[in-house]
């Protein structure tokens, strides 16, 4: 069984890049339309969709590939594209040396209710006007990433902030009162990095609470607040997705799995997959 290939933004003359932007239909008439594996980016991808059919699978979530929508894809997402027909759009890519290169605070990025790190990330639908505008974002980013304009880099930082703002605001889900959406970030900023350090060893919310210093309550609330779930259900998420993809593209039986990622029998991590996805590892694997 092969492991999940990752890509990086790269290209053959510099051996490190910060920002690509790319049109759909190019990138379909580069491949010849030829479905790529499932795979994963060391950086974040926004596609905006104009005109596709297909369908896109997230970290085994499937979701259909259509008109008038956009797609928000952290690092280390597992995501797979199968056009039926010649999609257009944009591809726009940037890692996070680009966010620092252009002042943009990483904050910004956990504060957008857009990138969500794992579990359920459906597209965002746009109307008509929404489509026109984020496309004309996308075309001064498109035409300035191919000038010699100065500050050129800075002025492709302030639209990608702009495309992001208007997106955020079309999906718009945070709490209305700014100092409490300032101190619910940063809770839910320590949060994300606690549950990467811990998640493989704590599977309960009242450890990260006791470790942040708040109840459990406060924190499940403030979680679902900024991103529509619970710290419960974000933590189950992360469990679950790193199961999967090990379920997936590891050759290490169930009872390893279920070892590598904290639950002391077998059977705790059976049960725990099934209530959380309704199919036992075993069949996830068969499946997939």
């Amino acid at each position: 069984m092969t492991s999940i290939k990752t890509y990086k933004l790269t290209d053959e003359i510099d051996n490190h890049i910060m920002f690509d932007i790319k049109k759909m239909e190019d990138i379909y008439d580069k491949t010849a339309g030829k479905v790529d594996l499932p795979h994963r980016h060391d950086f974040y991808i926004i596609i905006l969709v104009s005109k596709a059919k297909g369908i896109h699978i997230i970290d085994f979530n499937e979701f259909t590939l259509k008109d008038q929508q956009a797609f928000f894809i952290s690092p280390g997402q597992v995501h797979q594209i199968k056009e039926e027909q010649k999609s257009y759009g944009w591809v726009i890519t940037f890692s996070r040396q680009f966010l620092v290169k252009n002042n943009i605070d990483y904050r910004f990025i956990e504060d957008i209710n857009l990138f969500q790190d794992y579990g359920y990330t459906p597209p965002l639908p746009l109307n008509e006007k929404q489509l026109a505008q984020l496309s004309f974002y996308s075309s001064e980013i498109f035409e300035t990433h191919h000038s010699n304009s100065k500050f050129r880099l800075e002025a492709i930082g302030a639209f990608v902030k702009l495309f992001l703002i208007y997106s955020n605001n079309v999906c718009d889900i945070h709490p209305k009162d700014p100092q409490q959406l300032q101190a619910g970030s940063m809770i839910l900023k320590e949060y994300k990095n606690l549950v990467e350090q811990r998640f493989f060893e704590w599977h309960k919310v009242h450890q990260y609470a006791n470790a942040l210093h708040v109840t459990p309550d406060h924190l499940n609330r403030t979680i679902k607040s900024l991103i529509g779930k619970t710290a419960k259900e974000y933590l189950q998420s992360r469990i679950i997705i790193a199961a999967k993809r090990l379920l997936s593209f590891s050759d290490k039986t169930t009872k390893e799995i279920g070892y590598n990622l904290g639950f002391s029998e077998p059977a705790n991590f059976s049960n725990f997959f099934k209530k959380c996805t309704n199919i036992t590892p075993s069949n996830f694997r068969q499946k997939n």
